[in-house]
């Protein structure tokens, strides 16, 4: 048999342990280029299954092989591949040539869910981190701390709760319908369709007066017109055509003009008006949450009208019965419109404690600088209703009623600040929350203190005109006995408000260290 073609023989490769053995008596051949696919089928072949050098590729009978040229043992198996994990972007890359037909073996954790290798766009699409996968706002189980936080919260609510829901039922009203006062005359709806001068007396053209044609909507004679003559003086008010004003009827002939007088103006549409567009800025911002807050609005003017004045006018005391009802306000309107939670409760024990301060001081204050209440309209509405008020405790009631519209607004923006930094910085402590809340603390109750005092000073304002011309020096009309009241009402207010800020914003960094941490985090 011809031997084979020399074109066809390629000398071994060496291999990492040295050069492949080769037979004693083989020639030694000269090296050919090898190219196209004899290189690659040469090279795809394991070094430990290539033919000598000089040998025949043409199939030989078997014969027994020389011990040392025996070829090794195969090797064993490779194990079954490990569960997949996340590929190390530092392991070096395969270093196999283009065009061999051994794929390189997948990169640990390279393997897909069936098994398959996964190519590079699907490595980069998989998620690197677990946290990936979901939300970063999932949290872990709560830990023993922050079930001991929450255990120490409903221990201070729970009474606080209890004590408002007993003052409730002792303070409510009972005995029948309150007092009412008799008004000296009845209200009849009407309409201006004349306004011209006219004389104050038959004769007399020296004094002129305003004469009003009046067109009545409703009461006795609806439609009938009448004239009103009214003096011109600087207190009367300026009318025209088309107004619509209300007339007082004294319960006299309907027939004569002089059992009728002119009292107001008629202001229920724009008040109207104005109330829807409040409503609809309030749920175009706000939405659910808007929606929320007008109904718990409307629960606030049920607990007004239906429990704290009844409770006043029927005799209890009403120091008392405002801090009830401020504390059931409390309640509805912080819950009904932020939702049942630890932040919310928070908030809620920080308008509780500043309240309480603000009675206290109200109480001592008051009793100090002996303010009896008893200004002209609370002496007009006591010898009115012939009830036995408590004119001090009349006005202690309006320092914390007053004050509890802007206590709830520092309270909840101090908890919504530091429950917003803990998840801006899981990592900060009850300290490092509280000192980076007072920051804004601070510039918040700075505006919350001035608009306090304008809110006062701006309801005061006749009498602080009045008293500004009066010609007194500034220390007597400072101790008078009206002025007295809205500085007390005014400082004792604003000291509640200043106080409510490092007590919510320490209640809330110490409920909000020991919260569960975002998985994220």
């Amino acid at each position: 048999m011809p031997p084979p073609d020399d074109r066809r023989r390629r000398p071994a490769a060496p291999t990492a342990s040295g050069p492949r053995h080769r037979a004693p008596d083989a020639e030694p051949e000269p090296e050919t280029p090898v190219i196209g696919l004899q290189a690659v089928a040469s090279r795809a072949v394991p070094p430990d299954l290539a033919p000598a050098a000089g040998a025949s590729r043409d199939p030989a009978p078997p014969t027994a092989a020389p011990a040392d040229l025996a070829p090794p043992d195969p090797a064993p198996p490779d194990p079954a591949p490990p569960d997949p994990v996340p590929a190390d972007p530092a392991a070096p890359r395969s270093t196999a040539r283009r065009g061999s037909r051994t794929r390189p073996a997948p990169a640990r954790g390279a393997r897909g869910r069936d098994g398959d290798i996964e190519t590079r766009a699907e490595r980069d699409r998989r998620p690197r981190h677990p946290a990936a996968a979901g939300h970063g706002h999932s949290h872990t189980p709560a830990g023993p701390s922050a079930r001991r936080v929450r255990v120490v919260i409903a221990a201070l609510l729970v009474p606080c709760a209890l004590a408002t829901l007993v003052g409730l039922v002792v303070l409510w009203p009972r005995g029948g319908p309150p007092p009412t006062v008799q008004q000296p005359g009845t209200p009849v709806d009407a309409q201006v369709v004349a306004a011209q001068r006219a004389d104050c007396s038959p004769g007399d053209g020296t004094n002129a007066c305003l004469g009003l044609t009046v067109r009545m909507e409703d009461g006795p004679q609806p439609g009938r017109d009448l004239v009103q003559i009214l003096p011109v003086e600087p207190s009367t008010p300026r009318f025209a055509v088309g107004d619509e004003v209300v007339l007082q009827w004294s319960g006299a002939d309907p027939l004569d003009p002089g059992s009728y007088q002119v009292v107001d103006f008629q202001r229920g549409p724009p008040l109207i008006w104005l109330a829807v567009l409040f409503a609809a800025a309030v749920l175009v911002l706000g939405r659910w949450r808007g929606l929320a807050a007008l109904v718990a609005l409307g629960m606030t003017f049920v607990v007004l009208l239906m429990f704290v004045l009844p409770s006043i006018v029927s005799g209890h005391d009403p120091l008392a019965v405002a801090i009830v009802g401020s504390c059931l306000v409390m309640f509805v309107v912080l819950y009904l419109t932020h939702g049942l939670s630890a932040r919310t409760s928070t908030a809620v024990l920080g308008t509780l404690a500043s309240l309480a301060l603000i009675g206290v001081l109200g109480a001592v204050f008051a009793g100090a600088a002996r303010l009896t209440g008893l200004d002209d309209q609370t002496a007009n509405l006591i010898a009115t209703l012939g009830a036995p008020v408590d004119a001090r405790g009349l006005l202690l009631a309006g320092f914390v009623i007053g004050a509890l519209g802007v206590l709830d607004d520092v309270t909840v923006t101090q908890t919504s600040a530091v429950w917003e930094l803990r998840a801006a910085d899981p990592d900060l402590t009850a300290a490092g929350l509280f000192t980076a809340a007072m920051r804004i603390g601070r510039d918040h109750v700075s505006s919350a203190v001035n608009t306090l005092v304008l809110a006062y000073a701006g309801a005061s304002l006749p009498l602080m005109l009045i008293f500004s011309v009066s010609g007194d020096g500034l220390g007597h009309v400072l101790t008078i006995g009206d002025v007295s009241t809205e500085i007390v009402r005014t400082l004792v207010g604003s000291i509640g408000l200043v106080a409510s800020v490092p007590i919510t914003t320490g209640l809330a960094a110490l409920v909000a260290s020991r919260e569960p941490r975002p998985t994220g985090a």
